[in-house]
C-alpha cells in the first residue's frame, strides 16, 4: 500500500529531481513571475531536490480541476515523461480535489509551496519544540487532503464505540490525525507555559527582536551584535528556534537580542499559528529591527510581507527600526541615496563587512534611552555604599549631596523600580518631569 501523502519525505543529501510550475493568478501582478520562481527553486534547492524543468502559465481563469489550462497540463505531462521527475511542484496553493487529478496523470507526487514550506521547517526543526510545531502545522495541512492518497475508503472497521455499520478507512484516518491534533495543542500549550516562565526571569531587561524575510541576514546580524556563533547558512529558513543572546560588544546598557524565524510569501496560516509560542519573542519585544536584504530586486514586497504577518500577531504597535543589510552588494552608490529619499529613517549596514553596525548600536541606545523613566532616590550618608549597587540597575543623572542626606536623579529601564525594590529594600519615588 502506498504511504500516505501527509507523511513527510525524509531528508537527504541525495537530490531527487523536480519540475518547477509558476502560476501568475488573476488580478496578480504585483510580482514578477520570474522573481517568485526563482523563490520556489530556491526552497526546493533547500528541500534537497534538483530542479530540472520550470513551467509557467498566466491565469485568466482558473480550470477548477487542473488548475491549468488544458494545453498547459499536456506540456506539463510531457515534461514529466521526459524528466521523469520525483516531484512536481507548483508555487500556487492546490485544492485537495485538484492535487489528487494531478497525481493521477502524472504518476508522481505533487506538492505545492506550503507543503514544500513544511518539508523545508521538517529539515530543519531541531528542538522538542519545534518538531511539535512543524507536526502538528502538517497534521492540521494534511487532514482535508487526505481522500487523495487512498484507494481503499469502500474498506469498513466495526469496533467498540463505532457505529453500527463501521467507519470506512478515511473516516477512521481522519479521526486519527484529530486525536492526534488534540494531543500536539496540548503539548505545545505546556511548552508555552514553560516558555512564559523562562520569558518572566527576563521582565525588566530590554529585549530587541531580530525579524524580516528568511535569508535577509538576521543570523549574522546576530553575531555581529553579540560575539555569539549562532549557526548562519545561505539557505531558506537556516533559523527556527528562537536564539537569545545579550548584547555585549561596545554597549552600555543589559539588552537582549533574540533572532526568531524568517518569514516568507505564501507562508502556510497553520505554520504562522503553530509557530505562535516561538513568535511570543516577537510579540513581548520592546524593539524590532525589521532586517531587509536591500540587494534584493524584490525587498519592497518582502517589507510587505513582514508587516502583513507583524500585524497578524499583533506585534504592528511596538517601537521598531528599518534595518537595511547587504549594502555591501549594491553596485551603484547612488542607488543607497535614493533609498535614503524613501527611507529616510532606515539604517543601512552590512553585516558581512561591518559597515553601519555602530550607527545601528547608536540606534538601539537611543530606544531604550527613550524608555528609560526619571527617578529620584533620598538615601542616608550611612547608606552611600548603596550607590555603587545602585549604578548597575540605574543610570544616576545627578547625585546632589545635601546637609542630612544625597539625593540621588536616575533613570530607570522598565522594571527597574522593582528591581532595586528587591535589591535595596527601599521605597523609590517616582518625580515627575
Amino acid at each position: 500500500m502506498k504511504a500516505p501523502f501527509y507523511q513527510i519525505k525524509q531528508e537527504t543529501s541525495q537530490k531527487r529531481k523536480a519540475i518547477l510550475v509558476g502560476v501568475e493568478m488573476p488580478h496578480d501582478g504585483s510580482v514578477p513571475m520570474s522573481i517568485t520562481l526563482d523563490e520556489l527553486e530556491g526552497l526546493a534547492t533547500t528541500a534537497h531536490y534538483q530542479p530540472v524543468a520550470r513551467l509557467t502559465q498566466r491565469l485568466t481563469a482558473i480550470n477548477p480541476k487542473t488548475l491549468l489550462g488544458s494545453g498547459k497540463v499536456e506540456e506539463l505531462e510531457q515534461a514529466v515523461r521526459h524528466h521523469t521527475p520525483e516531484v512536481v511542484i507548483f508555487d500556487a496553493e492546490l485544492s485537495p480535489g485538484q492535487n489528487r487529478t494531478l497525481e493521477n496523470l502524472f504518476k508522481c507526487r505533487v506538492i505545492d509551496r506550503s507543503w514544500l514550506i513544511l518539508e523545508i521547517f521538517n529539515d530543519h526543526a531541531k528542538s522538542r519544540e519545534a518538531k511539535t510545531q512543524v507536526e502538528l502545522a502538517r497534521l492540521k495541512y494534511a487532514l482535508p487532503r487526505l481522500t487523495r492518497m487512498w484507494g481503499h475508503l469502500s474498506r469498513q472497521r466495526g469496533g467498540i464505540g463505532l457505529r453500527d455499520v463501521g467507519e470506512t478507512q478515511i473516516q477512521l484516518d481522519r479521526r486519527l490525525i484529530r486525536n492526534e491534533i488534540t494531543k500536539l495543542e496540548r503539548k505545545l500549550k505546556q511548552i508555552d507555559k514553560e516558555k512564559k516562565t523562562q520569558r518572566k526571569s527576563r521582565t525588566g531587561i530590554y529585549r530587541v527582536a531580530l525579524v524580516g524575510y528568511t535569508n535577509v541576514g538576521k543570523s549574522t546580524l546576530m553575531n555581529r551584535l553579540t560575539g555569539s556563533h549562532t549557526l548562519v547558512e545561505d539557505k531558506l529558513f537556516a533559523t527556527l528556534d528562537a536564539t537569545i543572546r545579550k548584547i555585549k560588544k561596545n554597549f552600555p546598557y543589559p539588552v537582549l537580542l533574540a533572532d526568531t524565524v524568517g518569514l516568507i510569501d505564501k507562508l502556510p496560516h497553520d505554520l504562522v499559528a503553530s509557530f505562535k509560542s516561538t513568535l511570543d519573542e516577537v510579540r513581548e519585544a520592546d524593539l524590532l529591527l525589521k532586517v531587509v536584504d536591500f540587494s534584493h530586486p524584490n525587498y519592497r514586497k518582502q517589507m510587505e510581507t513582514v508587516e502583513e504577518v507583524l500585524n497578524e500577531l499583533g506585534a504592528n504597535e511596538i517601537d521598531s527600526l528599518l534595518v537595511f543589510n547587504k549594502i555591501d552588494q549594491i553596485p551603484d552608490p547612488e542607488i543607497l541615496s535614493d533609498g535614503h529619499y524613501d527611507y529616510p529613517e532606515a539604517i543601512f549596514l552590512s553585516c558581512k563587512t561591518g559597515e553601519g553596525i555602530e550607527h545601528l548600536q547608536q540606534g538601539i541606545i537611543r530606544c531604550y534611552e527613550n524608555k528609560l523613566i526619571p527617578y529620584t532616590l533620598k538615601l542616608d550618608y550611612a547608606e552611600a555604599p548603596l550607590i555603587q549597587k545602585i549604578r548597575k540597575q540605574a543610570i544616576i543623572v545627578k547625585e546632589d549631596y545635601q546637609d542630612e542626606s544625597i539625593l540621588l536623579s536616575l533613570r530607570l529601564p522598565p522594571g527597574g523600580k522593582e528591581r532595586l525594590d528587591k535589591l535595596l529594600d527601599l521605597k523609590l519615588k517616582r518625580v515627575s518631569l
